[in-house]
């Protein structure tokens, strides 16, 4: 039987991001395949190493104090540690504490590492955390035996630091969604198309501010919905982004059922997605899925991922300009929308993710990495054709 541990996230089931989502998706498609998957989960109760089982794979529920930085640095050297007496095959997700991987070179074992985005470039963090990070996607693409791009320019960076010889690249994937129950929209005041949507971190890279301007700089009569879990609280930038909310923009607050996302993305106007940093953002890829309209950044990473049939906008003013021209064209959004669901199609789905890397972590099983020397040619396999508008369930 094969066996791969799977270190980097906190845990599954997937409540908390895009790694997460990534984790259980994969962990559930390598078990239907007769994998034995292993991962490794934060426990915020617990005062020792403890196992479960969930849909057939095994969780090891590692005890740290709390969800802060310094935690998951400990919860990351306790995995590794654990994971390295297992002597499975390791899948590491993101590089943050990629020192650690070290141990694994030590140890004789195989890890391949998911090098995520170039998070060290990302405005959030100070100098310090900026070196530490910058640091260990240095030590991370030294230490890994291979290692997986989610997109083109991610696997370009990271071809100045290793040969392309060493790089995978596997784009996101993400379930497609055909239908939603629209009762869902109920809790939160909400009717189909009265609604535009932005998930994501608020931080300045994402753009939230400006997208919240943008769409307060006057009367819009339709509701924007500004998805997560960080507001209000006492962050200066947080701050700013309600302060500029008119009274159409809505503060749900965190939603983690799948479902509902999924429903939220379907009904929406418009999907904005405001990210400028990193590569393939699980969080636009399931946009695209659930067939919306997409009005991203204007940069190098969203314009591969949503294509030349999305919308782009490089600062407030622009998104205002696009909100005034596509809130009241609908007949540009079912342009929009059938764009998205196009490009999904050609090569963002959870199938042809999950095979990739499959396919990948086989071939890591035996130490041969040759098929996959060519990354750029490396996508997920194109998804069953169906027709546009054909209805099927979100995960």
């Amino acid at each position: 039987m094969n066996k791969l541990s799977i270190l980097g996230c906190r845990g599954i089931p997937g409540n908390h991001g895009g790694f997460e989502t990534f984790a259980e998706r994969l962990s559930r498609y390598l078990v239907k395949q007769g994998w034995a998957v292993t991962v490794y989960c934060e426990d915020y109760q617990g005062k020792e190493i403890s196992e479960e089982y969930w849909n057939g794979i095994r969780l090891v529920n590692i005890p740290v104090p709390s969800a802060t930085a310094s935690a998951t640095i400990l919860f990351d050297w306790k995995s590794t540690l654990h994971a390295a007496k297992e002597g499975n095959l390791i899948l590491t997700l993101g590089y943050n504490t990629a020192i650690f991987c070290s141990w694994y070179r030590l140890k004789g074992l195989t890890n391949v590492i998911n090098m995520d985005g170039i998070e060290w470039r990302r405005q959030k963090w100070s100098a310090p955390e900026k070196a530490w990070l910058y640091l260990n996607e240095r030590l991370g693409c030294l230490l890994g035996n291979h290692l997986v791009a989610d997109h083109p320019e991610i696997a370009d960076h990271l071809a100045t630091r290793v040969s392309r010889q060493k790089i995978t690249m596997i784009p996101y994937g993400a379930e497609r969604v055909g239908a939603a129950d629209v009762s869902l929209l109920t809790p939160y005041g909400l009717n189909p198309g009265s609604y535009s949507i932005v998930i994501a971190r608020p931080e300045p890279e994402n753009n939230i501010l400006e997208i919240v301007s943008a769409f307060s700089s006057r009367r819009r009569n339709a509701k924007l919905v500004v998805l997560g879990n960080y507001y209000p609280d006492k962050n200066n930038y947080h701050l700013q982004v309600q302060a500029a909310a008119s009274n159409e923009v809505i503060f749900p607050g965190g939603i983690y059922d799948a479902d509902t996302v999924g429903a939220l993305r379907y009904y929406a106007t418009l999907y904005l997605h405001g990210h400028s940093v990193g590569g393939t953002n699980p969080s636009l890829v399931e946009a695209m899925g659930a067939g919306a309209a997409v009005l991203a950044h204007d940069n190098r990473f969203n314009r591969w991922v949503a294509g030349p049939g999305a919308c782009y906008f490089k600062n407030e003013a622009e998104c205002a300009r696009e909100f005034d021209r596509l809130l009241d064209d609908a007949q540009v959004r079912h342009s929009m929308k059938l764009a998205s669901l196009q490009r999904f199609r050609e090569g963002f789905s959870a199938d042809g993710e999950c095979q990739a890397y499959e396919s990948l972590l086989k071939q890591a099983l035996i130490g041969n990495f040759s098929e996959f020397s060519q990354p750029q040619k490396i996508r997920p396999a194109q998804p069953e054709a169906a027709p546009v508008g054909s209805s099927r369930s979100h995960r």
